[in-house]
């Protein structure tokens, strides 16, 4: 087994780590902050939108079960990528659309897949993704951690992160864990 990390932000973490829990070949999903400029961020702080920092999930997965490309095929279908700062009503810099990669061969397969996407017209607007070495990574706050998964029945859950989730396990179940 190989493992590889993967750090993506599209959003609220909380969509990015649900959806990314049910991937067959991911290990492991945790949800933290990259690309801002304070040192150990609280969750209140990355919310204010001053930090720089971007809500992003590290994604631990095995290369013998799943590729990077596959990953971002995952991450493309499951956000927006050409809204600058937003995800529906998720409005600042905290939201932005970023891969952060851990290697030349990332950022090389990052900039042809947004390529490949851009040439085959998949989205209306412009892809806004950045792409980018990855920076310092901070770890959430315990509470986010496996947030959906603990409290399916919370509005935003309810209202942003259920949908999101039925929408992956539709648009990918060649890619869903066993159960």
């Amino acid at each position: 087994m190989t493992i590889e990390t993967a750090t993506l932000g599209g959003g609220c973490f909380w969509c990015l780590e649900a959806v990314y829990l049910d991937v067959d070949g991911v290990t492991a999903v945790e949800s933290g902050y990259a690309g801002g400029q304070v040192r150990d961020p609280s969750y209140e702080q990355v919310c204010s939108g001053d930090t720089g920092h971007a809500e992003v999930v590290r994604v631990s997965f095995d290369t013998d079960r799943i590729s990077y490309r596959e990953i971002l095929q995952v991450f493309f279908g499951i956000h927006d990528p050409t809204t600058p700062n937003r995800q529906g009503n998720d409005i600042g810099t905290q939201y932005r659309s970023v891969i952060f990669t851990h290697s030349d061969a990332q950022a090389a397969t990052a900039r042809e897949m947004i390529d490949e996407l851009e040439r085959q017209r998949v989205f209306d607007d412009p892809i806004v993704t950045e792409v980018a070495p990855v920076p310092q990574y901070w770890p959430g706050e315990g509470y986010h951690q496996r947030y959906f998964e603990r409290n399916p029945y919370q509005g935003y859950c309810m209202m942003v992160v259920g949908p999101k989730v039925a929408k992956f396990r539709k648009q990918f179940k060649h890619r869903l864990k066993r159960a």
